[in-house]
C-alpha cells in the first residue's frame, strides 16, 4: 500500500497532481478541505461538531479531524493507498495520522512536497483568482500571507518526515506532465 502526504504551498499544484496520481496509481485522494465541507454540508455528527468550533473562530481539534479522516479511510477498504492533501499540518497531526494508519497495518510511505518559487505562486494564484471566484486568490496581500503561513506551519513537518527519511522535495515548476513525471519517479522508487 502506498500512502502519500502531498504537500506544497497554495498554488503549487497539489489538486492537479492529486487528480492525475489517483488515476495513475489507483489511489484514493483525501482532501481534508473537501472532507470538512462534505461533513458540514451533510450535517454529520462529525460535521456538526467541527462547525461548532469553526463558528467560534477556533481550529477544529485534531481528534475531530482524525475521526473524519478515519471515516474516509474506512470507506475504501480495498484501496491500493491514499493521497492525503491538506493533512497533516503539524507534528501532532502527523503522529495521529501515523497511529491511524498503523491501526490499518500500513504507514505513510512519503511526504512529497511540490516546491515552487513564491513569485510564481503569486502569479499562478492571481491567474486562478480571475476564473475561480475565490476571494483569497484575487488579493495579492492575502496570497502572500497564505504562503507565509504555509512556511511557518510546515517547516516542523518537513523536519518530522526528514527524520524518518520520507521527505521528498519535487520541483513544482513546468508543465503538468513534467511535474507528474517527477512525482511519479518518487512514487515508483517507493515500490522497489
Amino acid at each position: 500500500m502506498i500512502n502519500i502526504v502531498l504537500f506544497g504551498p497554495p498554488g503549487a499544484g497539489k489538486g492537479t497532481q492529486a487528480n492525475v496520481l489517483k488515476e495513475k496509481y489507483g489511489l484514493v485522494h483525501i482532501s481534508t478541505g473537501d472532507v470538512f465541507r462534505y461533513n458540514i454540508k451533510n450535517q454529520t455528527e462529525l460535521g456538526v461538531n467541527a462547525k461548532s468550533f469553526m463558528d467560534k473562530g477556533q481550529l477544529v481539534p485534531d481528534n475531530v479531524t482524525i475521526s473524519m479522516l478515519e471515516a474516509e479511510v474506512d470507506q475504501a477498504p480495498g484501496a491500493k493507498g491514499f493521497i492525503f492533501d491538506g493533512f497533516p499540518r503539524t507534528a501532532a497531526q502527523a503522529e495521529a495520522l501515523s497511529n491511524l494508519l498503523a491501526k490499518k497495518n500500513t504507514e505513510v510511505s512519503a511526504m512529497i512536497a511540490l516546491e515552487v518559487d513564491d513569485e510564481i505562486l503569486v502569479q499562478r494564484l492571481l491567474e486562478r483568482g480571475k476564473t475561480s471566484g475565490r476571494q483569497d486568490d484575487a488579493d495579492e496581500s492575502i496570497i502572500r500571507n497564505r504562503i507565509k503561513v504555509y512556511y511557518e506551519e510546515t517547516a516542523i513537518l518537513k523536519q518530522y518526515y526528514l527524520k524518518q527519511d520520507k521527505y521528498y522535495g519535487v520541483d513544482g515548476v513546468g508543465s503538468i506532465n513534467d511535474i507528474t513525471q517527477r512525482v511519479s519517479a518518487v512514487i515508483d522508487s517507493l515500490k522497489n
